[in-house]
């Protein structure tokens, strides 16, 4: 099924604070935007690894929820990210896709880049509910 962005929203609450941007998300994927701000720094300046684990989050969300109608469809269990590189300003997008959906759980990939530069891989498994 294939869920626009307009049918989506724009994201939740607390992704409208962070600033999330849904780019796409339809058949398993999703891209969501973060662009960078001050409000999102740590005390060393750079991207707060909360703040990249929340896009992460959501762009696994969005992929799991494109297979239905886009309403929440599936909660996060657990989530693994390794952070590759620091990010001190600039747009971040974030590609998630479905490795396997099943009646109960799926698991889900993810990366994030900066250009060409990869900034975190994660896997995750959410439950279906």
């Amino acid at each position: 099924m294939h869920v626009t962005v307009e049918e989506i929203g724009t994201s939740s609450a607390f992704g409208r604070l962070l600033g999330l941007e849904i780019v796409s998300a339809t058949a398993g994927e999703a891209v969501l935007r973060l662009s960078m701000h001050d409000g999102l720094r740590n005390l060393h300046g750079k991207l707060h690894g909360g703040a990249l684990f929340s896009l992460i989050d959501s762009a696994m969300g969005q992929a799991s929820h494109s297979l239905t109608d886009g309403t929440p469809s599936s909660v996060t269990l657990e989530c693994k990210v390794n952070y590759i590189r620091p990010v001190s300003e600039g747009d971040l997008l974030c590609r998630a896709w479905l490795l396997h959906s099943g009646q109960r759980t799926q698991v889900i990939e993810a990366e994030v880049h900066q250009g060409d530069k990869l900034v975190a891989k994660a896997q995750a498994t959410f439950a279906c509910v």
